[in-house]
């Protein structure tokens, strides 16, 4: 009997409509991949060797006829990299004096040219590279809160249309910016455009998928993310000029822009905000695509009202201050906060994609640390994230969400905390070591989107995720500086911390509940009114019939 939306996407089916909506939005969500690890190759850590110059600063109370510089090496109780300055000892009273580096020349074997390069990012100036990285994740902080409520305002398909448009722009103009500050503030910009797409895509995907392959293609779609990560590896070898590499990952975004027409709103964000009438063309169109059948119109829009969400009272249409409406958007944020279940679900859910997006691009980051071939370990570590994503979907369609994050983030705790003890000279087993990791974290970061798109009501879906995603970001942006900094120190340290994070992640796990077999909340007080029950088989097997569906609720 058809009785909810589940059920009416069940009876639509998959078919040419789905197929249509799954092939533009994978597209775009395989899109930043090379901008999201943009510093790999484009601001990498080059050596890189100072350029002495005459010593005139030293020398404005010095009579040049009568005394004599010459060039030394630095002396042993220099705390100063040799690199970032260089010392003249007289020859006649054996002075040493200091000079501070202004000129370098950098080592073109494996890159061209780079950011670094160009812009001088060495010694004092050195964080910027990691700035570059990091800015980007900063970005991406802010534009996953706002595409969050820019998607439960206006749309999942206007907010990934704005979010295109905008990428496509940022990215090819930021190829030929000969200005740091510039680049940088572009960086910026293209973080809060990324979010627009990726995250709005996923939920899209996720909401008009039928209920028996939503696990499925919620974790496959990011399959294009890892090869995009192969070719990234693969294109930076080809191409060593930054701008060119930028401008030749970049470019191929337009291709998508046609088939965006094809695209429909999702059908259950419709619902819930009152558009039945909307849903209901959607709707029908996706039967005729598929060559399948509906219910009657008024039964289908009898099932459409039951989702719709409660409307508050209608306010005055007079022009609101700025006060009121961030007042009115830290109480839509508040939501989440609310009622304890939800409140349970996004305080660990935002600890949990914290660590996971820390460990994961911290990971992806490392290849300069962890390897003496960039180029590699980019392409492995994409080859690693194929099982990651594709073994998953057997694995969460019968043993549930839980257990097989919980799982996935100990495993690669383990793998990467075994990094510090192996002696530098094994380094294809530091190698085994970071992929395996690296497979594990991904395991974990997929499965956790999907979950948390199953564990947040429709009526906050994309604000609860899209927060989620925010917090993730603060992770994002402190990993470029633990490869940079401790890194820097010791090459094992950023992957010990990001092991000891994921073995706490794994416990943060065990507070969360089961989601496999259950439906789909469309409302908070539909969430708080489920009484919790023990799961104890649920998560041997998939349910095979609406009825077991609704009695694992």
């Amino acid at each position: 009997m058809i009785s909810t939306l589940d059920d009416l996407l069940a009876q639509l089916g998959t078919g040419w409509w789905d197929v249509i909506h799954y092939m533009v939005l994978i597209f775009c969500l395989s899109l930043p991949a090379s901008h999201a690890l943009g510093g790999a190759f484009l601001a990498p850590n080059v050596d890189y060797t100072c350029v002495p110059t005459e010593p005139s600063a030293l020398l404005n109370n010095d009579v040049r006829g009568h005394s004599s510089w010459m060039l030394v090496e630095a002396p042993n109780n220099s705390s100063t990299p040799n690199q970032c300055s260089y010392f003249f000892e007289n020859s006649e009273t054996g002075e040493v004096a200091e000079e501070i580096c202004n000129e370098w020349l950098f080592d073109n074997s494996t890159f061209a040219t780079t950011i670094t390069s160009e812009f001088q990012l060495t010694c004092d100036r050195a964080y910027l590279r990691a700035t570059y990285q990091s800015i980007y994740m900063s970005g991406m902080f802010i534009g996953a809160l706002i595409s969050g409520f820019v998607a439960d305002s206006l749309g999942r398909k206007t907010t990934i249309v704005f979010g295109l448009l905008s990428f496509l722009i940022l990215t090819n103009a930021s190829c030929w910016v000969t200005n740091l500050s510039a680049l940088l503030f572009f960086r910026f910009l293209l973080g809060i455009a990324v979010p627009f797409i990726a995250n709005i895509s996923y939920i899209l995907v996720v909401e008009i998928s039928e209920p028996r392959l939503r696990p499925h293609l919620g974790i496959i779609s990011m399959l294009p993310w890892a090869f995009a990560m192969v070719i990234w590896g693969s294109v930076a070898y080809l191409i060593r000029h930054w701008r060119w590499l930028q401008f030749a990952v970049s470019i191929p975004g337009i291709l998508v822009l046609p088939f965006l027409w094809l695209m429909d709103e999702s059908p259950r964000w419709l619902a819930v905000t009152g558009r039945r009438d909307c849903a209901l063309r959607v709707l029908k169109k996706a039967a005729r695509l598929n060559r399948t059948t509906l219910p009657h119109d008024g039964k289908v829009l009898t099932i459409l009202s039951e989702s719709e969400q409660e409307k508050p009272e209608k306010q005055k249409q007079e022009k609101k201050e700025i006060k009121t409406i961030i007042r009115e958007q830290m109480a839509n944020l508040g939501i989440l906060y609310r009622t304890p279940k939800l409140r349970l679900i996004t305080l660990s859910l935002y600890g949990a994609y914290f660590i996971v997006n820390m460990g994961y691009y911290g990971l992806s980051l490392s290849g300069g640390n962890l390897s003496n071939n960039p180029f590699v370990f980019m392409i492995l570590s994409g080859l690693m994230e194929v099982p990651a994503y594709s073994l998953t979907v057997p694995i969460v369609a019968h043993f549930g969400r839980r257990m097989p994050t919980l799982v996935s983030f100990a495993l690669s705790g383990i793998a990467l905390l075994a990094i510090a003890p192996t002696p530098s000279s094994c380094g294809w087993l530091i190698m085994t070591l970071a992929m395996i990791g690296k497979l594990c974290i991904t395991s974990a970061y997929q499965i956790l989107i999907f979950y948390s798109t199953e564990l947040f009501p429709t009526e906050v879906r994309s604000r609860g995720v899209g927060t989620c995603f925010m917090m993730s970001r603060v992770g994002s942006i402190i990993s470029p500086f633990i490869n940079e900094i401790l890194g820097s120190l010791y090459p094992w340290a950023p992957s010990a911390v990001f092991g000891s994070s994921a073995i706490v992640a794994s416990l943060v796990m065990l507070i969360l509940p089961e989601t496999l077999g259950v439906a789909l909340p469309d409302t908070v007080a539909e969430l708080e009114s489920r009484e919790t029950q023990p799961q104890k088989r649920s998560w041997l097997r998939v349910p095979t019939s609406e009825k077991e569906s609704r009695e694992a609720k």
